[in-house]
């Protein structure tokens, strides 16, 4: 449930900054794309961290 929490809220801010600073919409799907994808990495991460303590 956190990756996909990950994904979605970095795909989110990705479009964000990147049409904040002027980019099309191409520029805002890459952008969505990249965070998305770290997003979701940290949030696997992260639920692996919090299965191994419990």
């Amino acid at each position: 449930m956190i990756v996909i929490a990950g994904l979605v809220i970095g795909a989110a801010l990705g479009a964000r900054i990147a049409l904040k600073s002027g980019g099309r919409r191409l520029d805002a799907l890459q952008y969505a794309a990249g965070y998305g994808i770290l997003f979701a990495l940290v949030g696997l991460f992260l639920t692996i961290a919090i299965d191994r303590m419990v």
